[in-house]
């Protein structure tokens, strides 16, 4: 048979297991890219708050040239000279913070760093001085989508006693570009008396347990946040009124710090993603949104999300690999049909983002759920055949792209951050072994390459052998109400057909039923469940 023909055959064969699959559309419209819209920077306003904060220190006025040359196109870096100066002294401490292109607001006061600097005092006083007594900088990333810092306070710094008595971490995002997400709870929150004049837009809420304060600057969406429980304060949770105060503190003290203009942009629409002609002899997966029956929260089932929301190398090493739900496999009812009725090691794939958990997920249709997906690599093989030797407790994990690690030491998660010209998101690692992540140096700040090993798969959940072996991976992408999970099943299908070059066959019907009531698949005080640390299980 010629090629042509073996293609149209293989065509034909494709049209047919969607019809199968009960889907009325092609293939090639199954999966999109997502939308994304793109701020537009007012250099000229930053340029005057700037200009305001560095005349607070006459001996350092006249190291600034405020004014640029007209001619110069205001996308030229040149044309805004102060910016550049700026850079120059900010960047010893926030490594490459001229990369951002969005004004970069941080708790440090330039102005009163650089006169110390200059009058020779400086020798001798830490740098928490300047930083309204928060620590150097944990993190700090910056690129063509913006930047993200993250910092941390001390107990004791004249805030008011805290019944958690470790350092506070605070996170602060400002981002061109924000995800498009159908959100039934984007844009509320109340406003913050203290911070009104400051901040006149600003919105306070609790999302996905975090205290979040998001406002606009400069034409730009900044997110300040802190991990915390919406409680009464305990010893080893942060309550969310513990973290006000240090919040605002953060807040109040907010400088322009750096950053450089760049050429405007359009905004992104989506677009059908590219997937492999040929099928795959095996590989099949249920639909977006088809958990487990009675597996959902609040009598709610998945979320039929089609969105592939960025082309990612898988996180596992090798195939075969086999995403399934890692707490509600004994609940299944048996199918109809072998094929669909799946094993924690067989194909067909399933979703299980929205599962019933107690964590906030906006995306989620009851507004609660498991915030990533599970899977699990092949067991090594019951006999060696005399091929390569299998551990099943070293089986790889890998970097999904090239990207900046987001994880302190002893945290149970690791994250690994995208900041490029069109994309501004977030993957996330758990069940690997803190103390192996620190003494592999899975830390803040180190740069990783697509594909690079960074821990094996494996069952760490407070301690060891706290959860099945099994990798948890999820997604946040950036919005105007900060990083919010989004589902990364379509990601991961996609991502595994470039990995074994093949296309999936998607089972099961499209259609999905109303979820029944699953209190009786939970523990009686899942509802009650705080985040680990990490805020995944």
């Amino acid at each position: 048979m010629g090629s042509g023909a073996s293609k149209f055959a293989t065509y034909l064969q494709l049209a047919f297991f969607l019809f199968v699959a009960g889907s009325g559309t092609l293939a090639a419209d199954e999966f999109r890219s997502p939308a994304v819209s793109v701020a537009r920077a007012d250099w000229r306003a930053a340029l005057d708050q700037l200009r305001s904060e560095i005349s607070t220190e006459p001996s350092v006025v006249p190291a600034f040239t405020f004014a640029g040359r007209r001619r110069l196109a205001a996308s030229d870096p040149r044309s805004l000279p102060a910016f550049m100066q700026l850079n120059a002294t900010t960047s010893r401490i926030f490594t490459g913070i001229g990369r951002s292109t969005v004004p970069v607001l941080l708790p440090f006061d330039a102005a009163a760093y650089l006169d110390a600097r200059w009058t020779g005092t400086l020798e001798g006083i830490p740098l928490s001085r300047f930083q309204a007594d928060f620590r150097p900088v944990d993190m700090f990333d910056a690129g063509p989508a913006g930047y993200d810092a993250v910092f941390s306070l001390e107990p004791g710094v004249g805030l008011p006693q805290r019944i958690f008595a470790k350092p506070v971490e605070v996170q602060i995002t400002g981002s061109l570009l924000t995800y498009d997400l159908n959100d039934p709870l984007g844009g509320k929150g109340e406003p913050v008396k203290s911070l009104a004049a400051q901040y006149p837009d600003m919105r306070r809420f609790i999302r996905e347990g975090y205290v979040r304060y998001a406002f606009t600057r400069f034409g730009v969406p900044y997110v300040v946040s802190i991990q915390c429980l919406d409680s009464a304060p305990r010893p080893k949770r942060l309550a969310c009124r513990e973290a006000y105060p240090v919040a605002e503190r953060f807040l109040k003290a907010l400088h322009v710090a750096g950053g450089l203009p760049s050429r405007k942009r359009m905004d992104v629409t989506p677009e059908t993603v590219e997937r492999p002609f040929d099928l795959s002899a095996d590989f099949s997966y249920r639909a977006p949104g088809d958990i487990i029956a009675k597996s959902g929260s609040r009598k709610q089932g998945g979320r039929a999300d089609f969105t592939a929301y960025s082309q990612i190398r898988f996180p596992l090493e090798k195939a075969p690999a086999f995403a399934h739900s890692q707490s509600f496999g004994k609940h299944r009812p048996a199918a109809s049909l072998d094929e669909l009725s799946g094993g924690p090691t067989s194909y067909p794939w399933q979703d299980n983002f929205c599962e019933a958990r107690s964590f906030g997920v906006g995306q989620c249709p009851s507004g609660f759920g498991h915030q990533g997906q599970d899977m699990r690599p092949a067991p090594c093989p019951a006999h060696d055949d005399g091929g390569e030797h299998c551990d099943p407790k070293q089986q790889p994990v890998v970097a999904v792209r090239d990207a900046v690690l987001i994880r302190s030491p002893k945290q149970q998660a690791a994250t690994l951050q995208v900041n490029s010209r069109n994309e501004h998101i977030r993957f996330r690692y758990m069940h690997m072994n803190p103390a192996a992540m620190d003494e592999d140096d899975i830390l803040n700040g180190r740069h990783v390459a697509e594909g690079e090993k960074i821990g094996v798969v494996s069952n760490y959940l407070d301690h060891p052998n706290g959860t099945t072996r099994h990798l948890h991976f999820d997604m946040q992408v950036f919005t105007r109400d900060g990083w919010l999970w989004v589902s990364p099943y379509v990601t991961l299908v996609s991502a595994y057909e470039r990995l074994i070059h093949g296309r999936g066959r998607e089972v099961g019907p499209r259609s999905l039923p109303a979820a029944a009531n699953v209190a009786h698949a939970l523990p009686e005080d899942m509802s009650h469940r705080e985040p680990e640390e990490g805020g995944e299980n």
